[in-house]
């Protein structure tokens, strides 16, 4: 399989959103195959890609099938993605899935460059949990990644047991080249140039320069600074995790009824003391009241 026109990246990107924003109104997929494919622009193949998975969802039930059986027009990483999320066992959100590919096919339609994919898959694979070891076979078969990357990308799932993606990233960077050749010697510079130059290395200056400063810190730091400093595509956060976080009102909510049992329970052992509230005889100090006053720790 070799990368896709720019117009069906950008027919991809639309699918994939329109395809979530309808599934969050309850609409079944087969209606949205069916519709979509009108939408999409007639000189891409993509519609002919959508008619497929209707078809492939009508006999089995998913579309990761179709995809599977489509790999001129869709990646491994895309099938993985949406194979994941049908998943009965998996707890990997179909909503979550379609918007990873949304960013991706939008990253692709601008100046992608391998550099800033294979970050944005990565951290879509360990962020979600979606499996390693086939998450990372999957981004290896993608198209836009030569045979150098394929096999540098499939050599870290031995790597990353002993060293950190940041450490890794660092020593495939042209930043680590320039700082070990200047400290090699006259002698070391020479034998260099009698058995020929070095490959042409995997990640820029600016990114080892980020690598390095984050070895030892949390990976999710490294993502970041990546996302901020290099413009690398942001991955989507999973819509349950997104519900259940709490509310500032909630939360402030949950804190008064927990003072109410508090209360409650030394009413049942015997009442509260409110001695400790009494103005002291010849004390102009008015006593002082806390929200914890008078209750057990």
């Amino acid at each position: 399989m070799s990368t896709l026109p720019r117009e069906e990246y950008i027919e991809q990107e639309y699918f994939f959103r329109v395809y979530r924003e309808r599934l969050e109104q309850n609409t079944p997929s087969q209606d949205i195959l069916k519709t979509v494919h009108e939408e999409i622009l007639a000189t891409t193949r993509l519609p002919m890609a959508v008619d497929f998975m209707r078809a492939e969802i009508l006999h089995a039930g998913k579309i990761s099938d179709a995809m599977a059986r489509l790999p001129h027009y869709f990646t491994a990483f895309q099938t993985f993605v949406v194979a994941r999320a049908e998943d009965e066992v998996s707890k990997f959100e179909q909503l979550t899935a379609l918007e990873i590919l949304e960013r991706e096919a939008k990253y692709r339609a601008g100046e992608a460059s391998r550099r800033g994919l294979f970050v944005y898959q990565f951290e879509c694979v360990t962020r979600n949990r979606l499996g390693f070891a086939d998450g990372l076979r999957a981004i290896a078969a993608d198209p836009l990644y030569d045979e150098r990357w394929s096999r540098w990308i499939r050599s870290l799932h031995n790597q990353l047991g002993v060293a950190e993606l940041s450490e890794l990233v660092y020593r495939a960077s042209e930043n680590f080249r320039t700082r070990r050749k200047s400290q090699q010697t006259a002698a070391q510079k020479n034998d260099d140039q009698n058995t020929g130059d070095e490959p042409e290395a995997l990640f820029g200056e600016q990114d080892g320069r980020i690598a390095k400063a984050n070895i030892g810190r949390d990976p999710l730091y490294f993502f970041s600074a990546l996302q901020r400093q290099l413009n690398y595509p942001q991955v989507p956060l999973s819509k349950k995790l997104i519900d259940e976080r709490l509310s500032p009102f909630l939360e402030a909510r949950l804190s008064k009824i927990e003072q109410r049992l508090k209360i409650a329970e030394m009413e049942v052992k015997g009442g509260i003391d409110l001695t400790r509230f009494y103005k002291k005889d010849g004390s102009d100090t008015p006593p002082k009241f806390s929200d914890n006053a008078g209750l057990p720790d």
